[in-house]
């Protein structure tokens, strides 16, 4: 748990564990920007406002991580943002895993998936949950996805329908 004075005297308190394993303030800025979007509020509330800024700030550094990047799209494709949302995917797009017909993200320095006989391999949640949320910034847009973005889309559901299990679930709730 965590008490983040802001400017302006707005007290937030972060009690979130991040599946996708990278706990830093801007994902957990992403993640509470899109729950209060999703609410909805609208853009112009000063507790979404404020988040959009630190998210708009951080969009611009380098070293983001590609699960944090996930998020800020998404968060942008919601606050209605379509340059940042387009640059974000334009930058996801470059570390995109595609392979046999279907696009996905993994987290950087992961061991490879190792094909063996008889054996289906599923990606760890973080990866099905940071790939989801690149799904969901491509198709939230206004006015509706280009058939070039319902194209992409499709490759990206294709992988994430491929990660589920037997029961049709995943290997996560998140």
């Amino acid at each position: 748990r965590k008490e983040d004075k802001k400017p302006g005297g707005v007290s937030i308190y972060l009690c979130v564990s991040l599946q996708g394993g990278v706990d830093n303030e801007v994902s957990l800025t992403a993640y509470i920007t899109i729950a209060l979007l999703e609410i909805p509020l609208p853009v112009t509330h000063s507790v979404v406002r404020n988040g959009l800024f630190c998210l708009e700030t951080a969009a611009d550094e380098k070293e983001n991580h590609v699960y944090t990047k996930a998020l800020m799209a998404y968060a942008f494709a919601l606050a209605g943002k379509e340059e940042k949302r387009k640059a974000l995917l334009g930058s996801l797009e470059k570390e995109a895993v595609k392979k046999d017909g279907s696009v996905h993200w993994q987290r950087p320095g992961k061991e490879p998936e190792v094909d063996l006989p008889y054996y289906r391999y599923r990606a760890p949640s973080a990866e099905v949950e940071m790939t989801a949320y690149v799904l969901l910034a491509h198709l939230t847009t206004q006015p509706a996805p280009s058939q070039e973005e319902l194209s992409f889309a499709s490759l990206i559901a294709k992988w994430i329908s491929g990660q589920q299990n037997p029961n049709g679930g995943f290997s996560s709730t998140q």
